[in-house]
């Protein structure tokens, strides 16, 4: 890669980390990104989600205040995440590289769409959320199932798992909002660091490590930058901006491959 292109990356890392702990989509950002700069479709996507772990970790200690009280909760969702990680990893690596390519427009475009549809979701929700109200047993067994459903998305491809998960979690879950966006942030943080250890170990030669590092420079920094700043962020920019991006990456992949 050229200085410019390096700088790109690193630019673009910044406001995926940010996004990733604000709302989630930062995927949406990077890959695109790495794809128009001529990165294969699986490289890209494996050594985006290494590099992103970065940034999920410094977004997730941001928010370390708001999870407070949450451990319970924590520790009931985090075995599904692992689980649905690996499973999404091993999809990956074991079906053949035209399959990925084939389903990302159609990822990218489900990405996309939850991005359009976030507020709407997140209204409904708020609706339907009752703080701190015992959980049903049905709510924590679907919660599961969902965070499940998520971790298999987030380890195959993972654009817009934010969002699924703070969906998930404001549904069927009775704690604050700001205490579960704390909580996805932690999930989708260890979706990322398993599926990475999975790609790591048994697909070496996917990972480009000059991408796992600018990716994780510019995370890191976004990472910081969302848990303290992200909030005073008009929403509608940030989601403008990643429907941008992720329809100029869905354009490329279709049409310039």
């Amino acid at each position: 890669m050229s200085w410019w292109e390096m700088g790109v990356v690193v630019l673009a890392a910044v406001w995926a980390g940010g996004i990733n702990t604000v709302v989630g989509s930062g995927t949406l950002v990077t890959f695109p990104t790495l794809l128009a700069l001529g990165v294969p479709a699986v490289s890209a996507n494996i050594s985006n989600s290494v590099g992103l772990v970065f940034g999920g970790i410094s977004g997730t200690i941001g928010y370390l205040p708001e999870l407070k009280g949450m451990f319970r909760r924590t520790m009931q969702l985090v075995p599904m995440s692992v689980l649905g990680s690996i499973i999404g990893a091993l999809l990956l690596l074991w079906l053949p590289p035209d399959a990925f390519e084939a389903i990302v427009p159609v990822l990218i475009a489900i990405g996309v769409l939850l991005v359009v549809l976030g507020p709407r979701l997140q209204e409904w929700a708020k609706s339907n959320h009752e703080e701190g109200a015992r959980t049903p047993v049905s709510h924590a067994v679907a919660l599961m199932g969902g965070v499940l459903f998520a971790g298999v998305y987030g380890g195959y491809f993972g654009a817009a798992q934010g969002v699924i998960l703070i969906g998930l979690l404001s549904v069927l879950a009775t704690e604050p909002l700001q205490s579960l966006n704390g909580l996805k942030n932690a999930l989708g943080t260890i979706v990322n660091a398993v599926c990475s250890l999975v790609f790591i170990i048994a697909a070496p030669d996917l990972v480009d490590w000059s991408i796992v590092a600018l990716v994780a420079v510019g995370a890191v920094v976004g990472g910081v930058l969302g848990a303290k700043f992200g909030r005073r962020l008009p929403p509608p920019v940030l989601r403008g901006v990643i429907v941008l991006v992720g329809l100029a990456g869905l354009v490329k992949f279709v049409f310039f491959p």
